[in-house]
């Protein structure tokens, strides 16, 4: 009797739904796309017997790279800082955002379940995420963060994290294979009739391999489909050439396999252009771009075009941020933070300027002249915002205000922008339970789908800081609705087989002498009497069947884990750290190209060629670095534990005293 969960793709999404399937009672089978795990980019189950198992197909997910937070209303961090918010008020502004294409019951479980998973993520992972900021298109502060590290990578690195070291301490619940890639859905029936039962998948030497059981799509969005079946060429020709800041795996896989199995799509028009794309000065017209988070502008960023002119509310909506900076026309265009605002933020800052991205000035002075502007222009543009603050009448429609005032005497961190592809409202139709819905307009039984592949949810417009929201919520949702349907699914086999055994059965109960009589009539055989029962509660023999007392267990609950814990078994069980001898700074700096490169981390010397190609970060992430200390860098964005954990074999010495 088959009891598989297959979970596709390893962002957010898929890893919210594997511990909740977990939760449940089941077991995980992980299939990990890639060679490593993503990780290198970052820093009590139910009383039925279900022995089930959970495959987690990965493919290098974009929640590592949400630098906002997650949204949530209620919550406890709301409540210590004394902010009045509420899952009705987050429905109206997500309605809002989302216009003619609200879909109240899906925005309702979003909304709705906001809370939980804020409090979901610290209580079971250990998550700090106590910073709350307010974002554009938001009435109340509620996006939540820590204070260090991109969020979206924190909050996705301590699920991934776990979920290995249970493969280490519970290896009959959790298993992890590497370089599966899922290529379709299995089906069973037609019509009405057809559900989905299974995924082919290719190891690592290419070879198909059949896995059988209910499936989860947690795939991603195709803001990066630049493919011959390119959707973003199929429903938006006009934002073809369109920078993007996905990565190269969100080319819409999981759409296709359900459209071609007949699921049904929607909104697929609906293609979110962010507003502020990072544009690197030593390569503007780079296809892939960093994204400005939008908690830059949220802690008092102002958008400035070549003429030092403001043009927008800068916390309005991304559609409307975006339709402005097009109008305007005056490129390019900056985002600029004032010293407190640079302070607010200030990992964020650091990251960028490492990067190269973001440039830091000591005066407004020397910002005018980067502008190209006499600075008595940039001092009116400041002075008049100024006034617009303290009197909340900005011609723009602003209202919020932060980190006031600005003055020329102040030091600044700057970035150019541009508008790029950002995130796909657009994908698999689903229902308020995660179902995926086929043609027919019914649900495709076995078939659910949470995150970005999933359509619906936005609407016309995501507000920031819900994408994280909606891969943990649905993803949650997800686990929850296939263990049911799993559990259900092996009832009614087991009451099937009962059924083909026993042709009929009649009971008679005498209240006089508390007794039950069963006759009962076995396949082959004639009729036949029970022995009567003592009282009612007594088992009868057909409660003792071989039929129903030859199922499974229910699965041992898995062992708590640590979440404060520094070491892990996979640390400990990995291959010891070469120490191949000592080098100095100028030696290592030699080692400078794509085809040889090597970095210096926390004294460590690292060989990384090899890794290049599989960095999730992408390659040129490592080469700004190469042949020189990454370790202020490295640390910003990873935990101490992934080095020894993840790339042992990388260390070949150290730096040399």
């Amino acid at each position: 009797m088959n009891s598989q969960v297959i979970v596709v793709g390893g962002g957010l999404a898929g890893l919210s739904a594997a511990h909740t399937l977990l939760e449940r009672g089941a077991s995980v089978l992980l299939l990990d796309k890639n060679r490593r795990v993503r990780a290198l980019y970052l820093r009590g189950p139910l009383n039925f017997e279900l022995t089930s198992l959970v495959s987690v197909v990965f493919s290098a997910g974009n929640s590592t790279k949400a630098t906002s937070g997650i949204n949530g209303a209620g919550t406890q961090p709301q409540q210590d800082l004394g902010i009045r918010d509420s899952a009705k008020i987050f429905f109206e502004d997500t309605k809002a955002s989302a216009k003619d294409l609200a879909r109240d019951d899906l925005i309702k479980v979003l909304t709705g379940r906001s809370g939980d998973a804020v409090t979901w993520l610290q209580e079971k992972f250990g998550l700090d995420l106590s910073k709350v900021a307010r974002l554009g298109g938001h009435s109340q502060p509620r996006t939540h963060r820590g204070d260090a590290q991109f969020p979206g990578m924190v909050i996705t690195y301590a699920q991934l994290e776990r979920l290995e070291d249970l493969a280490e301490s519970s290896p009959d619940r959790v298993q992890i294979k590497k370089k599966a890639n899922v290529t379709s859905l299995l089906t069973e029936g037609e019509g009405d009739a057809k559900k989905v039962i299974g995924v082919e998948y290719k190891d690592s030497k290419g070879e198909a391999h059949k896995a059988y059981g209910p499936v989860i799509l947690a795939t991603g969005g195709y803001a990066a489909d630049f493919t011959e079946s390119s959707f973003i060429k199929q429903y938006r020709p006009e934002l073809y050439d369109l920078p993007t800041t996905n990565g190269d795996h969100s080319t819409g896989d999981g759409h296709k396999m359900a459209i071609n199995i007949g699921s049904r799509a929607i909104d697929m028009e609906k293609i979110q252009v962010h507003p502020t794309g990072l544009v690197d000065p030593k390569d503007p017209d780079a296809k892939v771009k960093f994204l400005a988070a939008e908690a830059l502008r949220g802690v008092g960023g102002l958008l400035l075009d070549n003429q030092g002119q403001r043009f927008c509310d800068e916390l309005g909506r991304r559609d409307y941020v975006t339709g402005e900076i097009w109008k305007n026309g005056k490129y390019p265009i900056r985002l600029v933070l004032n010293g407190k605002a640079s302070t607010e933020i200030e990992w964020h800052c650091k990251h960028y300027v490492g990067r190269g991205l973001m440039k830091r000035f000591e005066s407004g002075e020397a910002l005018a002249k980067e502008i190209g502007i006499k600075p008595e222009v940039l001092k009116k543009t400041f002075d008049t915002y100024n006034k617009i603050a303290e009197k909340k009448n900005d011609p723009f429609g602003k209202k919020f205000f932060h980190n006031l005032p600005l003055k020329m005497d102040d030091f600044f961190h700057v970035a150019i922008m541009t508008p790029v592809l950002h995130y796909t409202m657009g994908g698999l139709e689903i229902d308020p339970a995660s179902r995926v819905i086929g043609q027919a307009g019914k649900a495709i039984p076995g078939l659910y789908a949470g995150g970005e592949v999933a359509g619906g949810v936005h609407g016309a417009n995501r507000l920031g800081g819900s994408s994280l929201l909606g891969c943990v919520v649905f993803g949650r949702v997800c686990g929850d609705t296939a263990a049911s349907y799993l559990l259900q699914t092996r009832a009614t086999e087991r009451l099937g087989n009962v059924a083909g055994h026993l042709l009929e059965t009649k009971v008679k109960i005498n209240p006089n002498t508390s007794t039950v009589n069963l006759e009962f009539s076995w396949a082959g055989q004639q009729s036949g009497s029970a022995p009567s029962s003592s009282s009612p509660s007594t088992s009868s023999p057909a409660a003792s069947s071989p039929s129903s007392s030859s199922s499974q267990a229910a699965p041992a609950p898995l062992p708590a884990a640590d979440a404060s814990k520094t070491d892990s078994p996979a640390s400990s069980a990995g291959a010891p750290a070469k120490k191949g001898g000592q080098y100095t700074k100028e030696e290592v700096a030699k080692h400078n190209t794509k085809d040889d490169c090597w970095v210096i981390v926390d004294g460590q010397v690292l060989d990384v060629t090899s890794f290049l190609s599989e960095h999730p970060g992408g390659e040129k992430a490592i080469l700004l670095y190469a042949g020189k200390d990454a370790t202020e860098e490295f640390n910003m964005l990873h935990d101490p534990k992934v080095i020894p954990r993840y790339a042992p074999d990388s260390v070949i010495g150290t730096i040399k005293q």
